[in-house]
């Protein structure tokens, strides 16, 4: 390289020219650094802008998917207390008890047609005269 071998005249006359090359050569690759970096960042606020709104979408649909569930399971618990009462209704001891109370009905109703019969035994059908 001439600016390693020493300061003669030739060698100052080339230094400015390389130098002059070199900042032309700076200059160049800064404008080239400065203009990728400005598409990169074009291209960063869109791909940001993009990826907002995938967020906002997913957003959404992760709550309408939460709202969904909230239904299903709001149905799997009314369900599942409408069987809680089915079931105790039908219950071996609920029937068991339901068929006692029935059977005393049905001796209760049997006496009573009894002792109704034996009441118009009695009465006959005619008044006493007053």
């Amino acid at each position: 390289m001439l600016w390693l071998r020493g300061s003669g005249a030739l060698n100052s006359k080339m230094d400015g020219a390389v130098d002059l090359r070199l900042l032309l050569s700076l200059g160049a690759v800064l404008v080239s650094v400065v203009a990728a970096s400005a598409i990169v960042k074009q291209k960063l606020s869109s791909v940001i802008t993009k990826l907002d709104d995938l967020q906002k979408d997913y957003e959404s649909r992760l709550r309408a998917l939460n709202h969904r569930t909230d239904k299903q399971e709001n149905m799997i618990d009314l369900c599942s207390a409408k069987v809680d009462v089915i079931g105790s209704i039908l219950s071996p001891a609920e029937l068991a008890k339901i068929n006692r109370e029935s059977e005393r009905l049905i001796v209760i109703t049997e006496s009573n047609s009894l002792r109704i019969s034996k009441l118009e035994a009695l009465h006959n059908g005619k008044h006493p005269s007053q």
